[in-house]
């Protein structure tokens, strides 16, 4: 017989580099009974799991969802009521579009004893792997992370307030809705803003495009950028440069 309390951990596993999951959340996963993991999670992780523990992915990869989210919480009860502790394996931090939160609420309702360890947003630290600071002083005093894609598929109205202000805004799975988004920052005369986007932050399959509100768009074309990727607009972008140029005068005094 099984007399383990029933419990959901919620662990945030960063944005990629498998060096970026905290020590808290790695002790979580030699605890598991079972793993619930989604497709961003980097595989390499797996190997801190408790070896004895059920291993399940529940992501969802090239449009394709392994499981639905309802499907995904009835599975967390139903392994926590059988096994014990079930661990949710998500990819940045849980609680910033992952839907942690639901999941939580989901397993509470069911009598589950439930938990958190939070993760490394890939809205902070993909930008600062190219070493572009959200904030910085004279470029900008604050920052929006902003959802590209609302739960209708609609665009979030929040990007249009947010292209108002000087703020750095980062926008998360909004590949799909970029040519919307560039207009609403056209419309409030931003056409020169430089704007980031950023493929697989922070993993060996990284890729890079830097341009402007105008440029963005052809640039995508031609870097062939897609999901899963942050798009950061802000003069904070023009950071990155300043640090390459910093580093090659620095080589040419050398030489």
């Amino acid at each position: 017989m099984n007399f383990k309390t029933p419990k959901l951990t919620v662990v945030g596993a960063g944005p990629g580099d498998v060096d970026l999951i905290t020590v808290k959340a790695i002790k979580v996963l030699k605890t598991a009974d079972v793993v619930l993991y989604d497709a961003l999670v980097n595989e390499e992780l797996l190997n801190y799991i408790n070896p004895d523990a059920e291993k399940v992915f529940v992501g969802k990869r090239r449009g394709c969802y392994k499981y639905q989210q309802e499907q995904i919480n009835e599975l967390i009860v139903i392994r926590a009521k059988s096994n014990g502790h079930v661990v949710r394996l998500k990819g940045g931090d849980p609680f910033i579009f992952g839907r942690g939160a639901e999941e939580m609420e989901y397993a509470a309702g069911f009598g589950l004893e439930v938990d958190v360890v939070p993760g490394i947003s890939s809205s902070l630290a993909v930008a600062a792997y190219q070493n572009i600071p959200l904030t910085k002083r004279g470029s900008a005093e604050s920052f929006w992370v902003i959802t590209g894609t609302t739960k209708e598929h609609k665009i979030s109205n929040d990007i249009k307030l947010a292209a108002k202000s000087n703020a750095t805004v980062v926008i998360l799975m909004g590949m799909s809705k970029l040519p919307q988004i560039v207009r609403l920052f056209q419309a409030e005369s931003k056409n020169k803003l430089p704007v980031a986007i950023i493929q697989r932050g922070t993993t060996a399959q990284e890729k890079l495009g830097i341009g402007t509100v105008d440029t963005i768009e052809n640039i995508v074309k031609v870097r062939d950028l897609k999901n899963p990727a942050i798009i950061v607009f802000g003069e904070v972008v023009k950071h990155r440069q300043t640090i390459l140029d910093i580093k090659q005068q620095y080589a040419n005094v050398l030489s």
